[in-house]
């Protein structure tokens, strides 16, 4: 079983490597009188932020099976505890955006992600589901702000010219760690059944990310020192409120189908070995369409990435509960992440291009926070609806419905919205 799982691996990251390496050499095939993209402070902290979510998706799929094995937790107890991660992620967001905007971001970077380190020494001791409980809440914390500096520090490294370009792949970190990340994690899992070594993996991942990240030339700029009263839109970027709707109905989906996807394959579709293979094309969707629609990012077209993008997503839901078969089951996986892969990075740049450059962190931590939301609520409800309403599928119908709402609240109001308040 090991030797299969790990040759099965090692093809498909082969296969990665050979679609999707050529984006590290874009510089050679491009105008030679543009800015270059892939500099090396933008490849530091592009990796560095790959390497902390590796760590963070390592562990993410198994803590159901974790908590069910280990604690014996029924489906709601599970997502009320998964839960607080993203609920003290969401929490310390709303503060983040003026942190980062406020002091020297590559200092809060450094700072939070030593302690989103630390904290996977706290699984180690979690002798019950209490304790658990709270260690993974307090955990969210440090991830949320980590994830709002390093994206900042992300776009100040960046030449303004290729900005839009620049985030698009910087969420390539993301979501090849999503791939990645998962797989490993299943892997170990299914041959070893230990879970202090995948902790402890998580632990030296998240180091090596820290050290690289320690050695950005991060640009000097004058913190915000404002002596008036704070006002609520240096936490929140009030005019992107209804793109933050949006992002919303997006998570709400995602969330119940990357935390409840590895118990729904075993106990209702019988894939017990077949999950990391459900994460690789998934995030094989989210890669293809970042790298496709870059192009279209930098033309301007963000609205129309946006659209598709959540059309597309709508459909790989639909595929996936339509045709609960294993072709099914992966069809949907690459759908749902090409849609996905057109949808956050244009809705990000939008985020931006409503945001004067002080409140770039806010504008990220704005995003990132309505992320949250709808994750949080995703994992609560999911379980919820797991344990009361009629199993995991009719959890993933509730992720089709509110996703289904808010791209229909998008193309009535949202793209409107955006065209009038972006700046110009």
């Amino acid at each position: 079983m090991f030797r299969t799982n790990l040759r099965n691996f090692v093809l498909y990251v082969h296969s990665y490597l050979l679609i999707f390496g050529p984006i590290f050499y874009e510089e050679k095939m491009t105008d030679i009188s543009k800015p270059k993209l892939w500099t090396g402070d933008y490849l530091k902290v592009w990796i560095g932020n790959f390497l902390m979510y590796f760590a963070f998706y390592l562990v993410t799929p198994l803590l159901p099976l974790y908590l069910r094995d280990v604690f014996a937790a029924d489906k709601a107890t599970i997502g009320v505890v998964l839960s607080g991660y993203t609920i003290t992620a969401l929490l310390i967001r709303l503060l983040s955006g003026y942190i980062v905007d406020r002091f020297p971001r590559k200092r809060v970077l450094i700072l939070c992600y030593a302690t989103f380190m630390a904290f996977f020494f706290g699984y180690y001791f979690t002798g019950s589901l209490l304790f658990f409980a709270v260690i993974r809440t307090l955990h969210g914390a440090p991830f949320g702000i980590t994830t709002v500096s390093s994206n900042t520090v992300a776009i100040d490294v960046l030449h303004p010219d290729r900005r839009a370009e620049g985030i698009g792949y910087y969420g390539l970190s993301n979501n090849i760690a999503m791939a990645i990340g998962p797989s490993i994690g299943l892997v170990i899992y299914h041959s070893t059944a230990n879970y202090p070594l995948i902790f402890t993996l998580s632990i030296v991942i998240a180091a090596i990310g820290l050290i690289l990240d320690t050695t950005i030339r991060c640009r000097d700029r004058q913190p915000v020192y404002e002596k008036k009263k704070l006002s609520l839109d240096r936490f929140i970027l009030l005019k992107g409120w209804s793109e933050g709707i949006t992002i919303m109905g997006v998570s709400f989906a995602y969330g119940i189908l990357v935390t409840y996807i590895a118990i729904y394959s075993q106990d209702v579709l019988g894939i017990t070995s077949g999950t990391g293979g459900f994460f690789m094309l998934l995030a094989a969707g989210l890669i293809t369409a970042r790298l496709t629609g870059n192009k279209s990012l930098r033309e301007g077209h963000v609205v129309r990435n946006a659209s598709m993008g959540l059309v597309i997503a709508l459909l790989g839901y639909l595929i996936f509960i339509t045709v609960p078969t294993v072709f099914g089951y992966y069809l949907a996986a690459f759908v749902i992440g090409f849609g996905n892969g057109n949808t956050y990075p244009a809705m990000q740049t939008m985020f931006i291009n409503l945001a004067p450059n002080n409140q770039r962190g806010t504008a990220t931590s704005t995003i990132l926070s309505s992320w949250d939301i709808g994750m949080g609520l995703g994992i609560i409800l999911g379980g919820a609806i797991s344990e009361h309403l009629g199993g995991y599928i009719s959890a993933f119908v509730a992720a089709l419905i509110i996703n289904t709402l808010g791209t229909i609240f998008f193309f009535l109001y949202g793209r409107g919205r955006f065209m009038r308040d972006r700046i110009r």
